[in-house]
């Protein structure tokens, strides 16, 4: 499960490695739960165009689902992580998952805590032979009662 990590946020980079013409605005390149980071998802007009490869599109987003129905956008601490085994039946992920809402997450490299010394000593993961990837994610749409503003959040299963 990853806790944070560095987000490829550049256009190039999104270009070239994941087929996404823009990078999201206001994305941050250290991401930890709470934090602004981009995710890709299909176009939301892919659907009706008829190229054979779906569009994707870059958006800035918090990192931790905030399901619909949440009061507020404090849930992002406990919903950055969704277990793939049982995504489809708890409550904050199962609408995104129903509706096929698949992300990705374009990252660097991703950071864990290590408990082997009783302590948490943060861990770099990343692949050897490659200088970026994607988590697979799920991506939701959520509106701030108290504000009415529209907020992007996304999950990593």
């Amino acid at each position: 499960m990853c806790s944070n990590y560095e987000a490829v946020h550049n256009n190039t980079r999104l270009r070239q490695h994941f087929g996404v013409p823009h990078a999201a605005p206001a994305a941050q390149a250290h991401v930890w739960p709470g934090y602004v980071g981009t995710f890709i998802r299909r176009s939301p007009t892919a659907s009706t165009s008829h190229s054979a490869t779906p569009q994707r599109e870059a958006l800035a987003g918090r990192f931790g689902l905030i399901p619909a129905w949440a009061k507020d956008d404090k849930v992002t601490r406990h919903t950055y992580n969704a277990r793939s085994e049982t995504v489809a039946d708890k409550p904050s992920y199962r609408q995104p998952w129903r509706e096929r809402r698949w992300a990705v997450a374009p990252m660097f490299d991703c950071f864990e805590p290590c408990w082997e010394t009783d302590r948490a000593v943060r861990w770099r993961i990343r692949l050897a032979d490659a200088p970026v990837f994607g988590a697979a994610g799920l991506h939701e749409r959520w509106t701030d009662p108290q504000t009415g503003e529209v907020c992007h959040s996304f999950t990593l299963l």
